[in-house]
């Protein structure tokens, strides 16, 4: 499903414009940006929660010519998925 297919079902599941359903659409998306970049998390019951993690730095291998190299610490969105959504996708 892309982004327009998730506005259209919006849009006709809630009985507003495709624009109104974008909006909000958008204006979710932008809020969870803006949530994690400050490094707090948002949880959404029956769907789950949006969080950040702290990897450490590691060592890896460049798999082009073998050598040995440095992966700098980072920080990456995580997503855990809420109780109903794992039942709700088990039933399929």
């Amino acid at each position: 499903m892309t982004k327009a297919d998730l506005v259209a079902r919006i849009a006709e599941d809630t009985a507003i414009s495709k624009k109104s359903a974008a909006l909000a659409l958008d204006a979710l998306v932008k809020v969870i940006h803006d949530v994690l970049k400050a490094g707090d998390k948002i949880r959404i019951s029956d769907l789950g929660t949006f969080s950040v993690v702290k990897r450490k730095a590691r060592k890896g291998v460049n798999p082009r010519t073998g050598k040995p190299l440095k992966i700098p610490a980072t920080t990456a969105p995580k997503f855990s998925a809420a109780k109903a959504l794992k039942d709700s996708v088990k039933k399929k």
